[in-house]
């Protein structure tokens, strides 16, 4: 997958669920970014490094598994294979997303 691939994803998950994170957050990879922001409608979906009060590390094979399900978010954090920075707590609410 790439980023360009991920971002159409993310894009179109975020429209399907649109209103359900509530939250600001960013998907960082070694290839770039991805920002989400569904506290607005609809929701604004780019590439852009914009600020976010959680950011999740990963890599783009990573989180193709884990948007396809193959990657539990909780077991992708307690192995390491997903970092977060910031509120946790939005990191959470990805669950309404995938």
């Amino acid at each position: 997958m790439t980023l360009e691939e991920a971002t159409t994803k993310v894009n179109k998950l975020a429209f399907k669920n649109e209103g359900k994170v509530k939250a600001i957050i960013n998907f960082q990879f070694e290839e770039g970014v991805i920002h989400l922001d569904d506290t607005q409608s609809p929701p604004l979906v780019n590439n852009s490094a914009l600020e976010a009060p959680c950011t999740l590390k990963m890599t783009l094979d990573n989180f193709e598994k884990l948007i396809m399900g193959d990657l539990n978010p909780m077991m992708a954090f307690m192995s390491g294979k997903m970092k977060v920075e910031g509120e946790k707590s939005i990191a959470m609410k990805l669950a309404a997303l995938f």
